[in-house]
């Protein structure tokens, strides 16, 4: 057998790319525009490549400038009581489905790093105006054909768009917060013949989420104490 005449396995940046690698670049360039490495344009623009791209190497092109695409220095351990800024995962921690129904996620909840909502002739109301965020980063897929996705956040975190409309809305208030460690979550998907919007909840803090939470637990102590 003549090895030389062997078809070669393509190299990796020639392999098809997969949903999961288009979503791990998606997640790199949400990071770089929230750290304002790119701005609003050109993130747009990049992740309109992504879902265009067809192999590895194409993908590797639009973050070839960041630093997602170079070696790290060891993570800096978060301040206590700081939402941790780790890595987003390409699954979701918890999927909101409503099909010829509605669906809501609401009141005191522990928002995952990456949230799927679904809305099938439904509503889906995602509302983080009390949730605990254990992480920075908070990332909601949103797909709505011939119905309505609503995502509503508290004000002092920091809200980020990207995605579009086919006969439909996506309507998603950029929102930048004063904390540079603030949560971060971004909105992106499809609304085919439907909507998906995104907007501050007027009035909602995560200080004084926290501070209220605090108030509690400081007042259960006491009655234990006085036992």
């Amino acid at each position: 057998m003549d090895l030389q005449k062997q078809t070669a396995p393509p190299a990796t940046t020639e392999l098809r790319a997969s949903d999961a690698d288009r979503d791990r670049i998606a997640d790199i360039l949400r990071e770089a525009l929230a750290e304002g490495r790119l701005t609003a344009d050109e993130h747009a623009e990049r992740v309109e490549g992504v879902l265009a791209a067809k192999t590895v190497g194409e993908l590797d092109v639009f973050i070839r400038d960041l630093p997602a695409a170079h070696p790290r220095r060891a993570p800096q351990v978060p301040a206590a009581g700081r939402p941790a800024p780790v890595a987003v995962p390409a699954d979701p921690d918890e999927n909101v489905v409503a099909v010829f129904s509605a669906a809501v996620r609401k009141g005191r909840w522990r928002a995952g790093r990456r949230i799927h909502a679904y809305a099938i002739f439904g509503s889906v109301e995602i509302d983080l105006s009390e949730a605990l965020f254990e992480y920075q980063q908070v990332v909601i897929r949103a797909i709505s054909v011939f119905g309505s996705v609503e995502v509503r956040v508290p004000e002092n975190v920091s809200l980020r768009g990207a995605g579009g409309g086919v006969l439909g809305t996506f309507e998603v208030d950029t929102l930048d917060a004063e904390d540079p460690e603030a949560p971060v979550v971004h909105v992106d998907g499809w609304a085919v013949l439907g909507s998906i919007e995104g907007r501050p909840k007027r009035g909602k803090l995560v200080a004084d989420i926290l501070d209220r939470v605090q108030r509690k637990v400081d007042k259960s102590l006491r009655k234990h104490l006085d036992r």
